[in-house]
């Protein structure tokens, strides 16, 4: 597909702006660990909540939920849907505290609750695991995604994307590493606001074209089945039921997601306790009841307000494109894109996917970037999470090349975060 003119001045606007922005916080961002880290500790909650929900936008959330709906369903979603549960319990119970521990990095409170040579293994065992290990993999199914936008809207040979990818890290690099969190959080905002208005307009593109014929003609042309809201529950042995229209589950796993996976399970974005960059940002807000009213937006945004422009294209996408294979059926979203959206259109959502997956990598890459010694000056810290930041870039890039599809690295991530959950909730 070529762009035509118009698109290419909107990609570049927003580039230069977001590099703007970087550049812009570069030296208060250098001062000391709580401004690179914590943006000074003064983040508004409408900031830091609207950060949290960008962040768990990237690129690769449209694409997963699409593949989610074409194999589900609506019903689809209720493999990370029943992560809202934990949400709440880290909203009303843990977000006042982590604002009120007054740490730097959610790995500090090991230090802070247990001492001697058992905090010093428990807080490099989790900035190793959780912000190395596990923060690479996320980076490396948002990559995944954009690789698949940049072949499907620019034709570029898969066995190239990995160059493509590196660059885009590379720019995301220089502005997260030079700005800190304040930096990323500002553009987090622009972003997201921009990312949302381009899907939402998709979505109405798509739904009201000839080919779906509005809300009443999707109906007509899919299965009832396909838009059942709840899983069935089914009495099998096995946990989870395939099927084409509607996620079945066994009784096990029902009560294994309503009274277990909840709080036994650690994911980015839905750490039982809060964690990772959703306890950053709690931290980083202004005092206690901005930590508290920023995680609770976020909960509400993230599971019952932002995932249905998504979820109507994904379904749009059942009926316009029946032939994808299993593996092909995330690129029913860009294929949407590619068909409905009209010049300038084009560009303004190609920067919305560009924003989402920035502001996700931007984020993990500020977040992942732990440091070993906190003896250090306040100098040595930040130069420390310089490089390391794009250290877990080249990590990002090697585990990128292993991922195929983006359901797989998924079921991978909720497996290596399986029972991490009640070891934060005991830790924190």
């Amino acid at each position: 597909m070529e762009l035509q003119t118009l698109d290419w001045i909107i990609i570049a606007i927003f580039l230069v702006l977001i590099l703007g922005i970087g550049l812009s916080y570069t030296r208060q961002a250098g001062k000391n660990v709580e401004n690179f880290f914590l943006g000074g500790r003064k983040l508004p909650w409408w900031l830091a909540g609207t950060s949290m929900v960008a962040t768990t936008f990237a690129a690769d959330t449209p694409l997963l939920v699409t593949e989610l709906v074409a194999k589900n369903g609506v019903s689809g979603n209720w493999l990370w849907w029943n992560g809202l549960i934990g949400g709440m319990l880290a909203t009303f119970f843990f977000a006042h505290f982590w604002r009120k521990a007054n740490i730097v990095t959610d790995v500090e409170l090991s230090e802070l609750r247990y001492s001697g040579k058992p905090a010093a293994f428990l807080r490099g065992f989790k900035a190793v695991y959780l912000g190395i290990f596990l923060n690479s993999v996320v980076i490396a199914w948002v990559n995944v995604a954009l690789g698949a936008l940049l072949h499907v809207f620019f034709g570029i040979p898969e066995s190239q994307l990995i160059f493509y990818l590196a660059g885009a890290m590379f720019l995301v690099m220089i502005y997260s590493s030079l700005s800190g969190l304040l930096g990323v959080v500002i553009t987090d905002f622009i972003q997201f606001f921009i990312a949302m208005t381009g899907c939402i307009v998709l979505a109405v593109l798509v739904v009201n074209s000839e080919q779906i014929g509005g809300i009443s003609g999707l109906q007509e042309k899919l299965p009832a089945a396909t838009f059942q809201f709840f899983p069935s529950i089914e009495f099998s042995t096995q946990s989870i039921v395939e099927t084409s229209q509607v996620l079945g589950i066994s009784l096990a796993t029902f009560f294994a997601f309503v009274g277990v996976q909840w709080w036994a399970s650690w994911y980015p974005g839905a750490e039982p306790g809060g964690g990772g960059y959703v306890a950053q940002r709690m931290m980083s807000a202004k005092n206690e009841e901005h930590a508290v009213k920023a995680t609770l937006f976020f909960q509400i945004a993230h599971y019952a307000l932002r995932p249905w422009p998504w979820i109507m294209v994904g379904l749009c996408a059942l009926v316009l494109y029946p032939d994808l294979g299993v593996s092909d059926k995330k690129l029913g979203y860009a294929l949407a894109m590619q068909e409905f959206l009209p010049t300038g259109l084009k560009g303004l959502l190609l920067v919305a996917f560009f924003a989402a997956y920035m502001s996700t990598i931007s984020t993990q890459l500020n977040w992942g970037t732990r440091f070993f010694r906190p003896d250090a000056n306040q100098k040595e810290l930040v130069m420390a999470s310089r490089v390391n930041t794009f250290l877990l870039m080249l990590v990002a890039l090697v585990v990128t090349a292993q991922i195929e599809t983006l359901e797989a690295a998924f079921k991978f991530m909720i497996g290596c975060g399986a029972g991490l959950g009640a070891v934060v909730l005991v830790a924190d």
